[in-house]
C-alpha cells in the first residue's frame, strides 16, 4: 500500500523501517511505532513494511510466500482488532517437519497452527472469489507460523504489527500434503500441542469463517496494487488458535488428527 505523506512524515516512516530491519538482526526490539508518529495510519504501516520488503529483495533474498494474520476470532481478541493483515516471508525463513529451531534466533517467539496453501496458478485480484481461490490451490499442508515481534514486549496495535511484517518470524511446513480438498476445509480440526499439553484447538471455520477466504482477500488487496500471488508460492491463511509462547526446550505440534501432524523443537 502506498502512503500519501509529506516528506518529513515519509522520512519518519523510513526511519521506522530501518529500525525494524536492524532489530531483525540485532534482536533488540524497538519502542512501539504508534506512540512516535501522530495519527499513524494503516497505509503508513504498510509503507514501512514495503520499504523493508524492497530492501530484502534488493539484498537477494527470495520470496517464498505470504501470510495473512489476525483471521481468527481468537487472534483478533488477543490483539484487540477486527480486521486481518498480511506480511511476507523468504525461502531462508522456511523450516520443515521435525526441525530443530534455535529459540535464540527470535526475540519473543510464539507459535500458531495453520494450513499452508501451495498455489498451482497465478492468483490476482480484484474480484477473486472464494471459489476461484480454492481452485488455485494445488495442495494443503500442515503448517506452523512462528510469530515474533520486533516491538518491545509485544506492545502492539494493528499499525505496529503491520509495519513489523505482520509479526512474522519463520514458517514451518510439512513435507506431505493433508488428504483434503481445498473446498472442504471448514470442518477440518487442528490442535496446538506444546510440551504434550493441548494449548488450543479450532476448526477451519475459525479462520475467517472459511480458511480459503483469507486467500481471496489477500489476492484482492494485493491485486489493487498490481501485485499477484504466483504459482508455487506458499500462502498461510491464519491461525486456528491464539498464539502461544515458546522457549528453548519447547516442542510444538500442529495436530490435524487423522490427517497428520507437524512437529518442531526449539533448542538453546
Amino acid at each position: 500500500m502506498t502512503a500519501t505523506t509529506q516528506p518529513s512524515r515519509t522520512r519518519t516512516l523510513e526511519i521506522f523501517a530501518a529500525e525494524l530491519l536492524e532489530a531483525t538482526t540485532s534482536l533488540v526490539p524497538v519502542a512501539p511505532l504508534r506512540d512516535r508518529l501522530d495519527g499513524m495510519t494503516l497505509a503508513d504501516a504498510y509503507y514501512v513494511q514495503t520499504v523493508q520488503l524492497d530492501q530484502h529483495l534488493a539484498a537477494g533474498r527470495v520470496m517464498a510466500g505470504r501470510k495473512v494474520g489476525l483471521t481468527s476470532l481468537a487472534m483478533q481478541k488477543q490483539l484487540g482488532v477486527d480486521s486481518p493483515d498480511f506480511g511476507f516471508f523468504f525461502q531462508d525463513m522456511v523450516y520443515g517437519d521435525g526441525a530443530n529451531i534455535p529459540a535464540s534466533a527470535f526475540i519473543q517467539p510464539k507459535v500458531e497452527p495453520e494450513f499452508g496453501f501451495v498455489l498451482k496458478e497465478k492468483l490476482q485480484g480484484p474480484g477473486v472469489t472464494v471459489e476461484q481461490a480454492a481452485a488455485a490451490i494445488e495442495a494443503v499442508y500442515p503448517a506452523i507460523e512462528i510469530i515474533d515481534s520486533r516491538i518491545t514486549d509485544w506492545d502492539i496495535k494493528l499499525v505496529d504489527t503491520v509495519a513489523d511484517n505482520a509479526s512474522c518470524g519463520a514458517i514451518v511446513v510439512g513435507s506431505t500434503p493433508l488428504d483434503v480438498d481445498p473446498s472442504a476445509l471448514l470442518d477440518v480440526s487442528c490442535a496446538l500441542v506444546i510440551n504434550g499439553d493441548t494449548a488450543g484447538s479450532g476448526t477451519g471455520v475459525d479462520v475467517m469463517g472459511n480458511p480459503v477466504a483469507p486467500l481471496a482477500w489477500l489476492a484482492n488487496v494485493l491485486g489493487e496494487q498490481g501485485v499477484a500471488l504466483e504459482a508455487g508460492q506458499l500462502i498461510l491463511p491464519g491461525s486456528f488458535t491464539k498464539a502461544e509462547p515458546v522457549t528453548a526446550g519447547s516442542t510444538a505440534i500442529a495436530d490435524f488428527g487423522p490427517l497428520g501432524s507437524l512437529t518442531i523443537h526449539f533448542t538453546d
